[in-house]
């Protein structure tokens, strides 16, 4: 790497061509100038998946959109997100971090803006799809920049650090979206994350370095990002509409044979390309192949709970939208306390695993205690079973990400880092789909189950039926009327007590999902030396 300065940016600002002249300009604190740079755009594009959530209503009401392109606006933004990820170590080899940065920051800035003018919704899905191609290639390249700035021993700290802005964005995104709906409009959560984006470019031309590898660009693996793709669309459609349309469905048995053939025609593409989109040699290494399969379980787990927890509260406890986002704040506040705390114990802590581990029991305790969650279940003790589950992921989040690609060499450090990302965001992408499944199959289990139940042979049954009878008669409602609404009465009961029991099976399958994950920890083993 040259230290040579090669001329100056627009605004005069020196022009830096390696990391080392960034370095020698500003010393050791420029880690964390670096830091600060990749966190502020992170803060922006996590910020946008989870505030536009809260504002689906008003968007199906303003285009008149149905519950399926509504699904669509999430599974478009998830899908573009997800093969994204792959690409940032490309981007990073033939543009450079400062180039990559920035446009993937100019791009989710366009598709924000887009998104926020959108006059139908066949615009609103292309903006919610370039928003989330964006986001997909700036995580990887935050982590990249980290490893590439910290020695071996900082960097669980630095993970903790740049961990509070990851965990304070969905914290506060929620709460932040029901305010700017209820006040102003839906149009406007898609301008909230804009200064952060603006902020970013300018902090990304300062402090991040240009192109760094000599010599021609390596060709881009366009078929393997097709097929990419093609996976993701097919299994997150089959997904979504099995359980509506049935799973034996021609149209299901369809779009799950084109997810397995493109997923099998993939694997073996990159085996066989010159220049990969994803190194498979690295899950050679037990100690990445261990982190991968916590990462996809993490992520399973971690956006299944995210999914649930709001219904629960909304819609069994009749929360609204406000008070369920504040009941997710007092977790997201005190991880964004944890993280740096964790990230110093990844680098002191004798093993990786031992970390890891005590963060997936932790969660996985928190899971089982929301099993138990009812109508009677108070406000603070249900966020304190949210703030044990955040504080088993901040002991999770830096170990996991420092003791995998720590186990690379450097030059595999980009696609270390987009691999594991890519594999976190799917397997919330599956979780959430499959545990939606579960919800609802569960719940219907329940009704089919208490409704057979309801004879005349039932005492409870009749007396039930007879006491609501009565106070309906008294209410002077004619006898053929009242016994009709005291049994439609007796199903509204039945579902809602086969509701609460669905979904306290599905946060019990949350923790089994991260006592799963205990195993794969395992392979991550003891820390090596440095290297």
């Amino acid at each position: 790497m040259t230290s040579e300065v090669t001329g100056e940016a627009p605004g005069g600002v020196p022009r830096a061509a390696s990391t080392q002249d960034l370095f020698a300009r500003y010393g050791p604190s420029y880690r964390w100038l670096a830091t600060l740079t990749v966190m502020t755009g992170t803060i922006a594009t996590v910020l946008s998946s989870t505030i536009v959530n809260v504002a689906l209503p008003d968007m199906m009401g303003a285009f008149g959109m149905g519950q399926d392109k509504a699904q669509l606006l999430a599974a478009g933004f998830l899908a573009a997100m997800t093969a994204t990820m792959l690409v940032s170590a490309w981007m990073v080899d033939a543009l450079g971090q400062r180039m990559t940065y920035v446009a993937t920051l100019l791009a989710f800035l366009a598709g924000s803006t887009l998104g926020g003018l959108a006059p139908s919704e066949g615009v609103l899905v292309l903006a919610r799809i370039l928003e989330g191609g964006a986001a997909g290639m700036l995580q990887p390249l935050a982590m990249q920049v980290i490893f590439q700035v910290f020695p071996p021993d900082k960097r669980g700290a630095a993970m903790g650090i740049y961990g509070i802005g990851v965990v304070l964005a969905p914290a506060l995104g929620p709460v932040l979206g029901g305010l700017v709906v209820d006040t102003f409009s839906w149009r406007y959560v898609f301008f909230l994350p804009l200064p952060f984006c603006v902020l970013g470019i300018l902090l990304g031309t300062v402090f991040l370095p240009e192109r760094e590898q000599a010599g021609p660009v390596r060709p881009f693996d366009w078929l393997g990002l097709g097929l990419l793709a093609l996976f993701l669309l097919t299994l997150l459609d089959g997904l979504t509409h099995g359980q509506r349309d049935g799973w034996g469905s021609d149209r299901v048995v369809i779009v799950f044979a084109a997810a397995l053939a493109s997923a099998a025609a993939f694997l073996a593409w990159e085996l066989h390309t010159p220049s990969p989109m994803l190194h498979l040699a690295m899950f050679a290494n037990r100690t990445f192949a261990g982190a991968a399969i916590v990462s996809f379980i993490f992520g399973a787990g971690i956006f299944g709970s995210t999914f649930l927890i709001p219904l629960f509260v909304q819609i069994v406890q009749g929360y609204t939208p406000t008070r369920s986002g504040l009941l997710l704040m007092p977790g997201g506040l005190i991880m964004g306390i944890m993280f740096p705390l964790a990230g110093r114990l990844a680098d002191r802590a004798p093993a990786y695993a031992t970390t890891i581990m005590i963060g997936l029991g932790i969660f996985a305790v928190s899971s089982f205690l929301m099993a138990s969650a009812d109508t009677q279940t108070s406000f603070w003790q249900f966020a304190w079973w949210v703030v044990m589950g955040r504080v088993g992921l901040s002991f999770i989040m830096p170990s996991l990400s420092a003791g995998a690609l720590r186990a690379l060499p450097l030059h595999l450090i980009g696609q270390g880092s987009g691999t594991l990302n890519f594999t976190r965001q799917l397997g919330g992408a599956i979780g959430v789909n499959l545990l939606s499944v579960n919800l609802e199959r569960r719940t219907q289990l329940y009704v089919d189950g208490f409704t057979s139940a309801q004879n005349a042979a039932n005492a409870t049954t009749t007396e039930f039926l007879k006491g609501v009878g009565e106070l309906l008669a008294q209410s002077g409602l004619p006898a053929a009327q009242w016994q009709a609404s005291a049994t439609n009465h007796l199903g509204q009961v039945i579902y809602a007590q086969a509701n609460v029991l669905g979904y306290r099976d599905s946060f019990f399958v949350v923790g089994c999902i991260f006592v799963v994950g205990l195993l794969p920890a395992l392979l991550m083993g003891r820390r090596r030396g440095a290297r």
